[in-house]
């Protein structure tokens, strides 16, 4: 009888800057295309799970590329079985610790070990979950906008079937934020729900003084006000909102998660793949948020996401940012405002002549 998980032969790495439909534009800067580590677990049987993890800048590709090349000796001739793996990763870097760099490159390899098992067995990820492949809510996730430039936008938002938008904001003042929202708010009708992400920008006083003045154009969170590490911050903001805080997508491993819930950091929580620790760190956390009856949502890797949320009790909604389509056969697609997740395994194909072409 074949063991349902293949043995690890190799592991391969490319980086790549992907192109983006739009510069993402941020409190902190834009990013105008994707630096993305793309990852191949190659197993027996043919069998090869595909990830990819996203690097933000540029310069982070060549150490995550070397980082992930030297973890290689550490899953070859073991089989894909994703759990068995992180116990040995974090086993392995206990003393040093799994943020950052570490954990990133972590995470990508858990997500391509649960591709390679979910290939072996031709069964979808969520499948392997004991799930169903079932449709997902999902918000068009902006960076900060031009109400007028992006009028067009925002009316495709709506012909595609998203009922939730969120745009960033905390670029410039008070009266900039309330422009800008006021604006979309009006464009996009009191029917479409919409979020605003400060990406870390305020202080915790300033924070509370702008929530205060928004809550006006009837926001569904505030997202990421303080800065990620400031629990307390986030704890105090929550407590003097009108309007319900989100955070999440910083949380290193579900330890981080642990702490977070414990703050009373959120009214949410917003999950990053790449920094919970792959899918079987999502599972961890998505438990502890069930416990803390804190709905639950992702943040980009669309592809990934829509299979872990298919198997979240408190799922919420899936975050919709492309950033890799552009070097994928089949980039994700939309439905009415929905994601459905795709196998075998996480659906994820290379487009080879795209991966050769943005090639760093």
């Amino acid at each position: 009888m074949r063991e349902t998980a293949p043995v690890i032969e190799d592991v391969r790495t490319r980086a790549v800057l992907a192109p983006l439909a739009h510069p993402i534009r941020t409190a902190s800067g834009t990013i105008p295309s994707a630096p993305l580590v793309l990852i191949d677990v190659i197993a027996e049987r043919g069998v090869t799970g595909h990830a990819y993890i996203f690097g933000y800048s540029p310069v982070t590709l060549r150490p995550l590329v070397a980082l992930i090349e030297n973890l290689k000796e550490m899953v070859v001739g073991k089989t894909a079985a994703p759990v068995e793996r992180m116990a040995d990763f974090t086993a392995a870097f206990r003393l040093l610790g799994r943020q950052g760099l570490m954990g990133m490159a972590i995470s990508g390899l858990d997500m391509a070990l649960w591709d390679a098992l979910g290939r072996a067995n031709d069964l979808p990820v969520c499948a392997l979950l004991g799930g169903e492949a079932r449709a997902i809510p999902a918000y068009d996730s902006y960076g900060a906008v031009d109400p007028a430039k992006d009028a067009g936008r925002l009316e495709d938002s709506l012909a595609r079937g998203f009922k939730t938008i969120k745009i960033k904001t905390g670029s410039g003042g008070l009266q900039d934020d309330m422009e800008n929202v006021a604006a979309v708010r009006e464009r996009i009708g009191a029917e479409t729900s919409l979020m605003i992400d400060y990406n870390q920008s305020l202080t915790v006083p300033e924070a509370v003084r702008r929530i205060d003045r928004l809550a006006e154009h009837d926001l569904l969170w505030v997202e990421e006000p303080v800065p990620a590490e400031d629990l307390e911050g986030h704890a105090k903001v929550r407590a003097a909102s009108p309007v319900a805080i989100q955070t999440g997508e910083n949380w290193w491993f579900p330890e981080d998660a642990a702490r977070a819930i414990l703050a009373e950091a959120s009214d949410f929580a917003m999950l990053d793949l790449m920094k919970i620790g792959g899918i079987t760190g999502w599972q961890r956390a998505a438990g502890m948020a069930e416990g803390a009856s804190l709905p639950v949502s992702s943040h980009l890797f669309v592809e990934a996401s829509a299979h872990v949320l298919a198997v979240t009790p408190t799922a919420h909604f899936l975050e919709y940012l492309d950033i890799a389509g552009a070097v994928l056969r089949e980039p994700a697609m939309v439905e009415d405002g929905m994601v459905r997740p795709r196998g075998p395994g996480l659906g994820i194909e290379w487009n080879e002549r795209a991966v050769e072409r943005y090639a760093l």
